[in-house]
């Protein structure tokens, strides 16, 4: 795939899809169009890309779509749907942020249908809205790839045999779908906020959930998991400027210059989590954005890192939420107040399927062994977290760690 392909995929490809679903209400034919629409361009682009990528795209997209349609109805007998009418030059000269409806928070509802099992509706809205692949959705959820590929499927087929309708659902049916729907952008986010450097594959949808928090927040405005998501993404969000060196490297947390974060941001979320936290006591979502509010306020580098509170954070969030990842986030917090050693033997005892191919897990015990003196251990770890194939800023990082030793 050429620059311009990989980056219009990459920027795009999720509106494409999600404005194919909704068009031809067929979660398969979205898939198929579009990826037939980026083998097109690979040999279409060869010697320059189209003037506006996305639109090429959709428009490829949605009439092999048609075609896929056409073939299946011949077979059949359908009722063909109504084709688009050629674009005309001044519909050829629009961005395509026109040309494109924005169908993501639909299909984001759709794949959080209640007729779809809980543990496979946030691993399908990934795959649809956020492009990500079956083995990274796989590695988030800390599944084998075999067992998260047959969920995908089981649950595209009930989407397509429950005749779900392709549409954001009244405020009645939301607490059926919420929680799916705010654990799947809690996840893409992640996956997004995961490359410091702002690089990677999946670096561009950060800046998409902001909007779609924002939407949620504004159609949900007394909904606490809702505000306290909306002000988390926008506290991590505001330390991006942060997050790497001059020389493109990671910068832990507890080393990052407040100078540099995005004031602005954090003024955006503090009303979104005041809100949150004024509905009663808080829940899950709202105690993971207090972890980030308590970053937040630090004002410099010569305070002292938030370590206590963080730490009794995660002692509460644990009541509400036991998984290996909050234990591994909390083992981070534990090992600044109780020291290295014990942080490891809690980090050692956490009993996942995929932890082996979790990035974080490696990189924290390395981190614990090589504070203890184990240094053949921690090189050991150091470079299993490197076969994972971290984005260059964590890379960068990873290495000069482990170069250290």
């Amino acid at each position: 795939m050429n620059n311009a392909l990989d980056r219009a995929a990459r920027d795009h490809g999720a509106r494409v899809r999600a404005a194919l679903a909704a068009r031809f209400r067929d979660l398969d034919i979205a898939e198929e169009a579009f990826a037939e629409a980026c083998a097109r361009a690979v040999t279409a682009w060869a010697a320059e890309a189209p003037r506006d990528p996305a639109a090429w795209l959709y428009r490829v997209a949605d009439r092999a779509a048609l075609d896929m349609v056409r073939r299946r109805a011949t077979r059949s007998g359908a009722t063909l749907p109504e084709p688009e009418p050629p674009p005309s030059p001044e519909e050829e000269m629009m961005a395509d942020t026109r040309l494109i409806p924005d169908e993501r928070l639909k299909l984001i509802f759709v794949c959080c249908h209640p007729a779809i099992h809980p543990e496979a509706r946030a691993a399908l809205t990934l795959k649809l809205v956020c492009g990500l692949s079956t083995q990274e959705i796989a590695r988030a959820f800390l599944l084998p790839e075999p067992t998260l590929a047959q969920r995908l499927v089981r649950a595209k087929n009930k989407i397509a045999g429950a005749g779900v309708p392709f549409e954001v659902p009244g405020p009645d049916a939301w607490p059926d779908r919420l929680d799916a729907v705010l654990s799947t952008i809690e996840i893409a986010y992640a996956k997004a906020h995961e490359d410091g450097g702002g690089s990677g594959r999946h670096a561009g949808y950060a800046q998409e959930v902001l909007g779609i928090t924002a939407t949620l927040a504004a159609l949900a405005p007394n909904e606490p998991e809702v505000l306290a998501l909306a002000a988390t993404v926008r506290f991590a969000e505001a330390r991006r400027p942060a997050r790497v060196d001059a020389n493109g490297m990671m910068v832990p947390l507890a080393r990052q210059d407040p100078a540099a974060w995005n004031k602005a941001l954090i003024a955006e979320a503090r009303p979104y989590l005041a809100r949150a936290l004024g509905a009663g006591l808080p829940g899950r979502r709202a105690l993971q954005a207090l972890l980030h509010a308590e970053w937040c306020a630090r004002a410099s580098l010569k305070e002292p890192a938030p370590w206590r509170s963080v730490l009794a954070l995660y002692d509460a969030l644990l009541a509400l939420r036991d998984d290996a990842i909050t234990r591994l986030n909390r083992a981070v917090a534990l090992a600044e107040i109780a020291g290295p050693e014990t942080a490891l033997e809690e980090v050692d005892a956490l009993d996942a399927p995929g932890l082996a191919d979790f990035l974080p897990y490696h990189a924290v015990r390395a981190d614990m062994l090589a504070r203890i003196g184990l240094t053949d251990a921690a090189r050991e770890a150091y470079d299993a977290a490197l076969r994972l194939g971290p984005e260059r800023a964590e890379r960068l990082w990873l290495e000069s760690r482990r170069a250290r030793l």
